[in-house]
């Protein structure tokens, strides 16, 4: 008859106690992760160099862990922020002229219908377009403070995970769980995966932004720099990425008469940006990680329903770090059961033939 004694019962009461406090404030701080993990990512970049400045260059702690957060700043979150800005001054117009807005679909709408045939917008999906303007993109612009807010949280939490970044990892190494093979293969996978998302992602987005930049230029689209940014945003999005922006610009331009800006938009779009895609990614594949694409499809879908658009980034790292630790669960348990059931049918084999 098997039963727990007192010892191993005490332990799992203090560690459903441990999971119960964790749970409740994982709750209550949820709104603050957000900035947590981009401490997390901005840790894991500049991690390197806050450590080639401590402990080569002979810097003090608090110097090099301002001076990398100033660089970041300047280099990482300045330009977002300008890109985010434009998008929002846009979203603001939409939403202050969202009747017009409107009138300037139905009269596209129309055009293409007596062109095609075909009705693609009816009154009724029209004026659930413009509920949408006037009830969801608000709520765009109002997320600028909460932005704000984890961009200050994320700083604040980053400053002491670098002044303290040596004990801190040796902590990890204590306290986690797990082999020191299987800590350094879960430092190293999510390593990989942040440089992969945090640097990769928007890279190859850059590159495609830049290459339609062109497009727009040569075939005189109007305000060529805002439809950039929103084609550097959209292709960070997978499957669909930059051609939400240049399909139906280029059926735009077909309505609106332009019947050749419109077909070389479209022609552009599929051969040179789409080409581009394909061939940076393959470029930067090794150097910067080549992440399945069904973990980036599904990774980005979790992520930015969990976390808003930060979540291009972390989704994909949540499923990896699940896979990773299916595998260091692997190896920690599974590994040991396989070799005890070796040796019984090994013993097994050896009495039955004795």
């Amino acid at each position: 008859m098997s039963y727990l004694d007192n010892e191993r019962l005490k332990q799992i009461i203090f560690l459903l106690l441990i999971a119960f406090l964790g749970i409740l404030l994982f709750k209550e701080l949820y709104g603050f992760f957000p900035g947590f993990l981009g401490a997390v990512t901005l840790y894991i970049l500049s991690r390197k160099w806050m450590f080639r400045l401590v402990e080569v260059r002979k810097w003090g702690k608090s110097f090099a862990a301002s001076v990398i957060m100033i660089l970041s700043f300047l280099i990482i979150l300045l330009p977002i922020g300008g890109l985010v800005n434009m998008l929002t001054t846009k979203v603001s117009y939409a939403i202050a002229h969202s009747s017009e807005l409107i009138k300037g679909l139905e009269n596209i709408n129309r055009q293409l219908e007596e062109a095609l045939r075909v009705d693609l917008m009816s009154d009724a999906r029209l004026q659930k377009l413009q509920e949408y303007i006037t009830n969801v993109l608000p709520g765009f612009v109002g997320a600028t403070f909460n932005t704000l807010t984890a961009i200050a949280i994320m700083y604040f939490i980053l400053y002491f995970m670098l002044v303290n970044g040596r004990r801190m990892e040796e902590a990890l190494y204590e306290y986690i769980p797990f082999k020191d093979e299987n800590v350094e293969l879960l430092g190293k996978e999510v390593r990989n995966m942040v440089v992969s998302n945090a640097i990769g992602i928007p890279l190859i987005a850059l590159i495609q932004g830049v290459v339609s930049l062109i497009g727009y230029l040569i075939f005189g689209v109007p305000e060529p720099v805002f439809w950039f940014v929103v084609t550097s945003f959209t292709a960070m999005l997978p499957v669909i990425g930059a051609a939400a922006v240049y399909v139906p610009m280029g059926v735009f331009l077909l309505s609106a008469g332009q019947t050749w800006q419109g077909i070389a938009i479209l022609v552009y779009g599929f051969g040179v940006v789409g080409t581009s895609d394909n061939i940076s990614r393959m470029l930067l594949a090794k150097k910067i990680g080549d992440v399945h694409p069904l973990i980036t499809i599904f990774g980005v879908i979790i992520g930015v329903s969990l976390f808003g658009f930060i979540g291009l980034i972390f989704g994909p790292l949540l499923i990896s770090l699940f896979i990773v630790l299916l595998q260091i669960y692997s190896n920690e348990y599974l590994v040991k059961k396989r070799e005890v059931r070796v040796v019984k049918t090994h013993s097994a084999k050896e009495k039955a033939g004795g």
